[in-house]
């Protein structure tokens, strides 16, 4: 399963309600750290399918939830489960170092 996009309208839904963890990639365009991580995360999106959901938000289109998480440094690596934010990572990292991250907290 590819990664998706998370708006700020679409977050309540596809994350805090979801009944699979989800990963939110906060990032923008802007951002050469978030490009690079970016096909890393299509990657663990496909090996991990069915165990994780990897979004994506812009937080440059979507400034409410950055907000209100508190979003100050980019690539930020958010995951959620039952709701409830339960672990993040700050900035790039191999893709290895990343997947190993999230299967320790799956």
């Amino acid at each position: 399963m590819a990664t998706f996009n998370v708006t700020d309208d679409s977050f309540k839904a596809d994350v805090l309600e979801s009944d699979t963890p989800v990963l939110v990639d906060f990032w923008a365009e802007w951002c050469g750290p978030c490009k690079m991580i970016g096909p890393s995360l299509e990657e663990i999106s496909d090996e991990l399918s069915g165990k994780v959901k990897i979004a994506k938000m812009d937080i440059m289109e979507n400034t409410g939830i950055p907000g209100e998480i508190g979003v100050q440094s980019i690539p930020l690596m958010v995951l959620f489960k039952d709701g409830k934010a339960v672990s993040q990572k700050l900035g790039a990292a191999p893709k290895s170092q990343l997947k190993s991250w999230l299967e320790g907290e799956l």
